[in-house]
């Protein structure tokens, strides 16, 4: 029973894992003989002890195996034994949130090694500081205090982190910070980082906003102007959100706000110079004073240049001087103008171009209504279609003018307030009318070229440019259904006059009088002489008739608008 109970406890004993205590028996070449009171030896390699054992002395060993698959030996180890023995120190001495001190011993792969008394920790590249840290090797040899992270087992190391610990005395800081901060209070500041919108300044513990519209009373682009990281400064607290732990601060409300004499700097009609920081379609932002802009609208450049947008007078950083129309206080607003420093040409038109006078220009541009013509720089006038022939009415300008054409006028109005010239292009001539009656007898024949088609009838281009119109009744004396039918635009023809009215300016022409004979005309004299009506609606002032033809022509545009450029 006894060598039964000691065999047991023999076999509790020895368990592949177990840590025992053995004594050296032999020493042979590299390999060291240890006896662990079992049947047979275990071997342990030279190069596991620190210095060589002699034999008869004590070390302790771990059971790797009982017996050797090739050797039939026990296998131990001193490493492991002393390995599993430094772990459970380690166990004992250290807990996951403990606080320990270590000196940085080298830099490896994603971090460093901390050796922490005679245990060895591993510091992760994103736990040494609170922002992230390219190089590492500048932290080798120091020694901070570390927390412990994670203990690993199954790795039998230690995961210790300074950043942690860094954040925890951080947070404690800005905690108090906080609860101290105050509203309008100037505070010490360092620029941490600069972005598009602003800057984030260190108020030694905790980060304020420092917004780019608060940096200046004056117009910046980007903080970076303003600003450099690591730069000290003086800021203004205005506002504190204790639950978002939000910060807002000010440059700008540590200085004077220069809006608040801005009258006296820069009463209206005052004349300054200044810079143009910025330019919009509109116009152009003029910076006349640190931190005080005005704005030049496009309509104040000049006098007389139709400026279509800022950027073709300005450029950004040009120097102009300009002169203050207005300023709005309360929204911080000033209108300049750049025209104002120069003397207005509309105030003295009137003695450079008199009514009555004759002008020579070249036509500009055209409207549906008139030409411009450009009498010197900046200075048009405008000729309506109405004034531009005494014998033709004309429904478009390129009818008789053409752009960049050299032309005469003559000046009709001119309104200096309203910055218009009325010109005369038919003014410029004499007015052929005064010898048509004599030069276009009734009953005379004329040649002519179809110049326009109408619905009605057709107009005939005379000399001077005088048009006749041969209603549709008198082209044949067949009936004519469509007056295209009968004649083509630019066809030469003869007709006879059969009425000329000066008032109106109409010359009424038969080619049917062409064909009639001495006797047919008579007839139609004597019918119109009949027609009291009709005889009497042509006696009208500067008119000269043949009779019957006159008040045909007469009772056939009766309903007819005269219109000679509507044409088919």
């Amino acid at each position: 029973m006894a060598e039964m109970l000691t065999s047991a406890g023999q076999e509790s004993k020895f368990k592949n894992g177990s840590i025992i205590e053995g004594t050296v028996s032999a020493v042979k070449g590299d390999d060291v003989f240890v006896d662990i009171g079992y049947k047979s030896e275990g071997s342990v390699s030279l190069g596991e002890f620190a210095e060589a054992p002699a034999v008869g002395d004590k070390v302790t060993v771990m059971l790797v195996k009982l017996e050797d698959d090739k050797t039939g030996m026990v296998e131990i180890s001193k490493k492991r034994a002393d390995d599993k023995i430094r772990w459970e120190k380690i166990l004992d001495r250290y807990v996951e949130g403990c606080v320990v001190t270590g000196t940085i011993k080298s830099a490896v792969r994603g971090g460093l090694l901390v050796q922490i008394d005679d245990v060895e920790a591993f510091l992760p590249g994103s736990q040494v500081e609170v922002t992230p840290v390219k190089e590492l090797e500048p932290y080798v040899g120091q020694t901070y205090d570390f927390k412990v992270i994670k203990i690993s087992d199954e790795r039998r190391n230690l995961i210790v982190s300074r950043r942690e610990l860094i954040e925890g005395t951080l947070a404690e800081k800005k905690a108090e910070l906080l609860a101290s901060l105050q509203k309008n209070e100037v505070r010490t500041g360092r620029v941490k980082n600069i972005t598009d919108f602003g800057a984030f300044i260190d108020l030694d513990g905790i980060d304020g906003l420092l917004h780019i519209t608060d940096m200046s009373w004056g117009r910046i682009k980007h903080p970076s102007e303003m600003l450099k990281v690591g730069q000290e400064l003086e800021v203004m607290v205005l506002d504190i959100d204790r639950e978002r732990e939000r910060i807002s601060l000010g440059l700008k409300q540590t200085q004077e706000n220069p809006w608040n004499n801005i009258l006296d700097q820069f009463p209206v009609g005052a004349r300054v110079s200044g810079k143009v920081v910025n330019l919009a379609a509109y116009g152009a932002f003029i910076e006349i004073a640190p931190g005080i802009e005005g704005l030049v609208h496009i309509s104040e450049f000049s006098w007389t240049k139709r400026v279509a947008r800022a950027s073709d007078m300005l450029a950004i950083g040009d120097e102009v001087q300009v002169v203050v129309l207005s300023v709005d206080v309360d929204n911080q607003k000033i209108a300049l103008g750049i025209r104002q420093t120069q003397a207005n040409p509309w105030d003295t038109v009137q003695d450079r171009f008199p009514v009555g006078s004759k002008v020579s220009g070249k036509v500009r541009n055209f409207t549906a209504y008139g030409a411009f013509v450009e009498l010197e720089e900046g200075i048009d006038g405008m000729i309506h279609v109405s004034d531009m022939s005494w014998t033709r009415k004309i429904n478009h300008p390129s009818e008789c003018l053409q752009k960049g054409m050299e032309v005469e006028a003559v000046v009709l109005d001119v309104n200096p307030k309203e910055q218009r010239i009325s010109l005369g292009l038919k003014q410029a001539q004499q007015d052929p009318w005064a010898e048509i009656a004599s030069k276009y007898a009734v009953g005379s024949t004329v040649k002519g070229k179809v110049s326009k088609i109408a619905s009605f009838g057709a107009f005939i281009e005379l000399e001077d440019g005088v048009d006749g119109l041969v209603h549709i009744s008198q082209i044949s004396d067949q009936r004519v259904e469509k007056v295209k039918d009968a004649l083509d635009v630019g066809q030469e023809v003869e007709a006879r006059v059969v009425k000329v009215d000066r008032g109106e300016r109409r010359i009424g022409l038969s080619i049917r009088a062409m064909t009639m004979t001495e006797e047919e005309i008579k007839a139609l004299e004597a019918e119109g002489a009949g027609d009291d009506s009709a005889s009497s609606s042509q006696k009208t002032s500067g008119s000269e008739n043949l009779g019957g033809l006159s008040a045909a022509f007469d009772n056939a545009f009766a309903n007819v608008e005269w219109q000679p450029g509507e044409a088919n």
